[in-house]
C-alpha cells in the first residue's frame, strides 16, 4: 500500500475540464486551490497549448508546441481567482469547445539574487516545499556556473526553461534519470540530446540548479521561466522505464494511483504524451494529447492503451510513443486523490481499480 506525505494531493495538483464560451470574460472556478501554474490545451480543435504563471502574471501565455516567446494579450487569462481563473476570448483557451487544464499550486513568494560564476543576477519565484514545486523567473548572465536558487530544500528532478524574452528559442527539459549532460526539447520530438552548455555537467542540488552557457538556458540579460519539480512519496514521481515491445507492456511502479502522466521516448524520435484521469476515467485509458504538437486529442485505439493501477501505470500498447523494447522513456507522474496519509483525520485508503 503506498503512503504519502501530503494528506490530500488534490490541493496542489488537480486537472480541471472544461467548456469554453468564446465570450468576452469566462469564468472557471471549483479547483480546490489557488493555482500558480495553469497549463490548458483544447481537446477538440488544432490550437496552441498555453501555460500561464502568477509569477510572470496575467495575460502572458507560453506555449510548450513552439518556440516563440511570451505572448501578452488581454484577450486570454485575465485574473487568477482563488479557485480558478477567468479569461477572455481568445480561441487557445475559450473557443466554444472542450479544454484540458493541469493546475499547480506553488504559493509562498521568493526573490534573491543568482549565485555562482559570472554576475550575479535577481530572480522572483512562487514555492511550495511540500509538493514539491517551484516556478523561478530568473535572468542569464551567459557565463557557465552561474547557479539558480530553486527554493525547494530538495533535489529537483525535472526542471523545465523556457525565455519570455527570446522570441525563437525553445524548451529545455532537465530529467534526473539522463543527468546533467542531457536534455530534451519539449516542442521537438527528437531523442535526448548530449550537451554540457545548458546544465553545466552539474548535477542540481537541494538548493540550485546550474546552468551552462547556452542562450536556450542562460543568455545574458534574458529573463527565463523555470518549472521545477521535486518527487515527494506518494504524491509526485520522475523517472523511467524500459520498452519490451509487447502488449502486456511494463509496468511502472510509482507509490500511487497516477492521476497525471507525462512520457517521453528518450531513445528514439517520438511525441510527448500526456495523459490524465479526467479525460480517461476508466481503464483502459486511451485520451492522449501532445505538448510537443497543437494537435487536438487522440484515442489512438488499442495503439494507446495504458492502465493506471493503484501503484503504478501498465503499458498495454506497442507504440514507440510508449513501448518499443529496449528503447528508455522517460515520465512524470502525479497522484490520484484519495490515497494513504501517514497520519492525520484525511488519513485515507488507496483504491484499488
Amino acid at each position: 500500500m503506498a503512503y504519502s506525505t501530503i494528506p490530500k494531493g488534490s490541493l496542489y495538483m488537480d486537472t480541471k475540464l472544461y467548456t469554453g464560451n468564446n465570450s468576452p470574460s469566462n469564468t472557471i472556478s471549483g479547483i480546490p486551490f489557488a493555482p500558480n501554474l495553469i497549463w490548458i490545451k483544447a481537446r477538440g480543435a488544432a490550437t496552441d497549448h498555453v501555460l500561464f504563471d502568477t509569477v510572470r502574471g496575467v495575460y502572458k501565455s507560453l506555449s510548450t508546441n513552439d518556440t516563440t516567446g511570451e505572448n501578452n494579450n488581454t484577450n486570454q487569462l485575465q485574473t487568477f481567482t482563488s479557485d480558478g481563473w477567468t479569461m477572455g476570448d481568445l480561441d487557445t483557451s475559450n473557443a466554444a469547445t472542450t479544454f484540458a487544464s493541469w493546475n499547480w499550486k506553488a504559493g509562498t513568494a521568493v526573490s534573491g539574487s543568482t549565485t555562482g560564476s559570472g554576475t550575479a543576477k535577481t530572480y522572483t519565484g512562487s514555492v511550495n516545499t511540500t509538493s514539491g514545486f517551484s516556478i523561478i523567473n530568473y535572468t542569464g548572465n551567459g557565463s557557465s556556473g552561474h547557479t539558480i536558487p530553486h527554493n525547494l530544500n530538495a533535489v529537483p528532478k525535472m526542471f523545465i526553461v523556457k525565455s519570455p524574452s527570446i522570441a525563437d528559442d525553445g524548451w529545455f527539459v532537465y530529467n534526473g534519470v539522463q543527468g546533467a549532460t542531457k536534455n530534451f526539447r519539449m516542442e521537438a520530438t527528437g531523442a535526448v540530446g548530449t550537451s554540457t552548455v545548458y546544465w553545466n555537467d552539474t548535477e542540481p542540488t537541494s538548493s540550485v540548479f546550474t546552468l551552462g552557457s547556452s542562450g536556450g538556458t542562460n543568455q545574458n540579460g534574458q529573463t527565463y521561466i523555470a518549472y521545477i519539480f521535486a518527487d515527494v512519496k506518494g504524491f509526485s514521481k520522475m523517472g523511467s522505464y524500459t520498452g519490451n515491445g509487447n502488449a502486456d507492456g511494463t509496468f511502472v511502479y510509482t507509490g500511487f494511483k497516477p492521476s497525471f502522466v507525462l512520457i517521453k521516448n528518450s531513445s528514439a524520435t517520438a511525441d510527448w504524451c500526456l495523459r490524465d484521469d479526467k479525460r480517461s476515467p476508466i481503464n483502459v485509458t486511451q485520451d492522449t494529447l501532445f505538448p510537443n504538437t497543437a494537435d487536438s486529442e487522440s484515442t489512438g485505439g488499442t495503439s494507446y492503451d495504458i492502465d493506471f493501477l493503484s501503484n503504478g501505470f501498465k503499458i498495454r500498447n506497442t507504440s514507440s510513443r510508449f513501448n518499443t523494447s529496449g528503447n528508455t522513456y522517460i515520465y512524470m507522474a502525479f497522484a490520484e486523490n484519495p490515497f494513504v496519509a501517514t497520519s492525520g483525520t484525511n488519513a485515507i485508503p488507496v483504491t484499488a481499480r
